[in-house]
């Protein structure tokens, strides 16, 4: 009997061996295959990133190409921006782009990216931006004098009484944009990503709306148009008329005091002014324009100046650029300054100053005895005024392809079909360049 239990033991141990190695085999079968589930899952969602990524830069590179196109003036869309398998620098990815639409239509940029298997594929609508979309904007630093008022109107549209203004740095360092005391912004003020609101946005003045960060946006370079050469303007004592036909690029522009006389004693001075009339009068200037004491550049009603400067805008006391029956459209008076390297702007007005300054890289005050209507791009800017300064809306909603200084940037992003229809024909692909920076 012993021996007979014995031998029963014996047997039942061996399927037990074979239920233990069949659960274990099961057990390892299933963490292999959860394993290898796993990495596949993981190898998918890293390539579906990166088909994202890479789609992501096809809309970047797109729009590169798009603001490029830009700077060639006239603005001619019948050939747009296109690439086929552009293969990202130190990144398993490629992407593919292409930009369609019209100027009347709008413009849509569509990207698809691949990793691996994964494909990827976003769309962006975009609009133009003007280089004056904001009331002020710097570079660095920013400063209004006490009692200074913030506000906007609108030269386009009379009625408009629903405004939306901002000024800025785009600097995250401490007193970014200083409000002295007794100055109200209606509207939002905003300095750089990364700065601490409390310590970049100093003084005692008023926002009556938000005070907030922002990445820095672009600002491009202007260049001076081609125009015909024309002797230094150098009077004294003296109007000179400038109309149309005395567009041109002149080395220097000096006015300066004369000797007012009766008989040969002198009894007082007369000051040399500039008369612009007739309708839009465009100066490059490649050296100085300066402005002695109570010496003026006046545009008449109905005309416009527009200065490309390479070197500095000197105006001493009483002197003064502005119009003469001002406010009116910002555009009535536009400064940009085009040398390669930093200029000093100061403009002074007897009265009321309107027009606009693009001087992302240089320095600019303005001092006005009465209030300034338009906008202001400078480097640092110090407004020198005891009045109030005035946004022209019209300069960021009347946004012209032939602008200068305006830009596209995406209006609405959004993910679409991975694929393009129609597909791109890579008989009309545009090349990448091996140092284009977009890459």
């Amino acid at each position: 009997m012993k021996k007979l239990l014995q031998s029963k033991r014996r047997g039942s141990a061996i399927p037990l061996t074979v239920v233990a190695i069949i659960i274990l085999l099961a057990m390892g079968v299933g963490l292999l295959s959860l394993g290898f589930n796993g990495r596949v899952y993981s190898i998918r969602t890293t390539s579906d990133i990166k088909a994202r990524c890479a789609a992501d830069a096809g809309l970047e590179m797109a729009l590169f190409e798009m603001n490029k196109k830009l700077k060639v003036k006239p603005w001619n869309d019948s050939t747009l921006p296109k690439a086929i398998n552009v293969k990202l620098p130190y990144y398993d990815a490629t992407c593919s782009y292409r930009v369609i639409g019209s100027l009347a239509g709008g413009y849509i940029l569509q990207s698809l990216g691949k990793s691996g298997n994964a494909n990827r594929a976003v769309s962006a609508t975009i609009k133009l931006q003007s280089g004056f979309s904001h009331a002020i904007l710097t570079k660095d630093q920013l400063v209004l004098k006490s009692d200074t008022k913030v506000d906007a109107y609108n030269s386009a549209d009379p009625t408009d009484t629903e405004f939306e203004v901002d000024i800025g740095s785009q600097s995250n360092a401490n007193d970014s944009v200083v409000l002295n005391m007794g100055c109200v912004v209606n509207g939002d003020v905003f300095v750089a990503t990364g700065a601490d609101l409390d310590d970049a946005i100093k003084g005692a003045g008023t926002v009556t709306g938000d005070k907030y960060t922002s990445a820095p946006e672009p600002l491009p370079p202007v260049t001076a148009p081609v125009l015909p050469a024309k002797p230094p303007i150098d009077i004294t004592g003296q109007t000179l008329s400038l109309t149309p036909a005395d567009s041109g690029s002149y080395p220097e522009i000096y006015l300066r005091q004369g000797d007012l006389l009766d008989g040969k004693k002198v009894i007082g001075t007369v000051p040399s002014i500039i008369e612009v009339s007739g309708g839009e009068v465009v100066l490059h200037l490649t050296g100085d324009i300066q402005l002695e004491n109570l010496c003026e550049i006046i545009v008449k009603p109905g005309s416009s100046l527009t200065i490309y400067t390479d070197g500095n805008i000197h105006s001493r006391n009483g002197s003064s650029i502005s119009t003469e029956n001002p406010p009116e459209a910002a555009t009535s008076i536009q400064i940009y300054t085009t040398g390669e390297d930093k200029q000093f702007i100061d403009i002074k007005a007897k009265s009321e100053f309107t027009g606009t300054i693009y001087a992302p890289d240089d320095d600019v005050v303005l001092y006005a005895k009465g209030d300034a209507y338009g906008s202001i791009v400078a480097d640092s800017f110090n407004y020198m005024a005891g009045g109030n300064f005035y946004f022209d809306e019209a300069l960021r909603d009347n946004v012209n392809i032939d602008d200068e200084a305006v830009i596209f940037v995406v209006n609405r992003w959004y993910e679409s079909a991975p694929k393009f229809a129609p597909e791109i024909n890579p008989a009309e692909i545009v090349p990448i360049l091996e140092d284009d920076p977009m890459k």
